[in-house]
């Protein structure tokens, strides 16, 4: 199979979807690899340490689409490269599709067969591909979120650890998941106060187990969610429902009981969101304030630490791209549960559920169209 791997588009993303050793592998297991020059570069990988481990380089992308079986990204594709996808292109990233009509319209229109890193799951529920980067996100959101509670960033001027003689910082984590577990201990490392939610009694028990009672856990019910709210400095929002749209945690009306210039970190802005007034920023112009209070909602946080994100991303993601083309997709999908939740479009159908609910198009199960 030949794979291709273009530079990243997206605005401040450096990660790059393989490293020399992913093309050392994948020619070790008799395929073709074609890196976009300069791909690497933001990730620390040069063009030179490409060629050594068995790629070629092409600076044309236009000519990497077009002549490549499977294309190996990180984020997903921006609008200037929809219309470079061929028909039956196999598509292999993250692609956060349900709150991405846009995005979705087009790889359906393309024909392709997309693999989403974000939905590939083993059936003990584990996510593989997201988990390293929710990882991550969840430690990156306590190293920003503390930047910005400083007074010239807009912030109250707390230090979330405190000093000898006042009061810690208070840090709500919204989801005891990957992100708020690995949030929650960044901010207990700082020394801050922190107040885990969650709906599930089971990981509220398991929470309350590994921090040994350092931490707080609540049930995410509506009265703790207000009192927490407004007794916070940073709120991390680490909710998520795979492959779906973020459920609106915070809404607009909670925002004016909250402290003034307290900040919200969304992790969650790939799937939209779990704060009603989230949208999206870059790394470049990462905040904004609603109601006084300062939100932080850029969509590829780890793009920001790009050589550990390709790293761990990579060292999980790798395995599958193999399979995919050692077997053919098709063959690869039947033979592991986890990848085949993976797909997310074929060949002009939806086949993931929850992205088919959000944007009201019909569901197609994957088993049948393969």
């Amino acid at each position: 199979m030949k794979i291709g791997c273009v530079k990243e588009i997206k605005r401040h993303e450096y990660r790059v979807g393989l490293t020399p050793d992913c093309v050392r592998a994948y020619v070790g297991h008799g395929h073709q690899v074609v890196m976009q020059a300069g791909a690497g570069d933001g990730a620390g990988f040069t063009d030179q340490e490409y060629l050594a481990a068995g790629g070629s380089i092409e600076p044309d992308v236009k000519k990497i689409f077009a002549g490549s079986d499977m294309i190996v990204k990180v984020k997903e594709p921006q609008p200037e490269e929809y219309g470079l996808f061929r028909k039956d292109q196999i598509l292999f990233t993250y692609l956060h599709l349900a709150p991405d009509a846009d995005q979705t319209k087009a790889l359906l229109k393309a024909g392709i067969r997309a693999v989403a890193y974000e939905t590939i799951r083993t059936p003990d529920g584990v996510l593989p591909c997201l988990k390293p980067m929710s990882e991550i996100a969840g430690r990156l959101a306590i190293q920003e979120g503390a930047k910005y509670l400083e007074k010239p960033f807009g912030g109250r001027g707390v230090l979330l650890g405190g000093v000898p003689g006042v009061p810690r910082g208070k840090v709500a984590v919204l989801g005891g998941g990957v992100v708020g577990i690995n949030a929650a201990k960044m901010a207990l490392g700082l020394g801050a106060e922190v107040t885990i939610l969650d709906v599930s009694p089971g990981r509220l028990a398991y929470l309350d187990d590994i921090f040994g009672g350092r931490a707080t856990t609540l049930y995410s019910t509506e009265a703790n969610l207000v009192r927490v709210l407004a007794e916070s400095d940073l709120v991390i929002g680490g909710v998520l429902i795979p492959g779906a749209q973020t459920p609106k945690l915070v809404r607009r009306s909670h925002l004016k009981g909250m402290k003034k210039a307290s900040v919200i970190v969304d992790v969650a802005v790939d799937q939209g969101g779990c704060c009603e007034t989230t949208h999206a920023t870059t790394h470049d112009d990462p905040v904004y304030v609603v109601d006084g209070v300062v939100h932080y909602a850029v969509g590829n946080m780890p793009g920001a630490v790009a050589l550990t994100s390709t790293l761990a991303l990579t060292s999980t993601t790798l395995k599958y791209g193999l399979a995919i083309a050692d077997q053919g997709l098709e063959t690869a999908l039947k033979a592991d549960p986890a990848l085949l939740a993976g797909l997310n479009v074929y060949r002009g159908q939806c086949t993931y559920a929850e992205v088919a609910q959000a944007h009201g198009l019909a569901y197609t199960a994957p088993l049948t169209v393969l």
